[in-house]
């Protein structure tokens, strides 16, 4: 697995005070790693999970760890794109707002 970025402070703390939810969200992640699917397009997929269900701080988490794994920024707009038939065009647009955010990483 490529290193990813360090998550936000935030999350940090939140592990910190309560370690047996991180200890749950590390077993649920490492399960959803069990199967075909290769690190990359696992992580669009989880971007366009994020996107569908339009949780910003999963967007931004998923934008971050895209591009520490050198998924260029077109293929994560691709996905927001993607979504637009579904979830809408305001709702896409705000998602794509939230891959460029100021901030961020490019």
């Amino acid at each position: 697995m490529a290193d990813l970025p360090k998550p936000p402070q935030t999350f940090l703390d939140f592990a910190a005070r309560f370690p047996k939810l991180k200890e749950g969200w590390e077993s649920i992640a490492e399960a959803g790693r069990d199967g075909p699917l290769d690190e990359k397009t696992a992580r669009l997929v989880k971007l366009a999970v994020a996107v569908g269900a339009m949780r910003e701080g999963a967007v931004h988490a998923s934008v971050r760890k895209a591009r520490a794994l050198g998924i260029p920024d077109e293929a994560v707009e691709q996905v927001v794109a993607l979504a637009a038939g579904t979830i809408g065009l305001p709702a896409a647009v705000a998602a794509w707002s939230w891959t460029r955010d100021p901030g961020e990483q490019r």
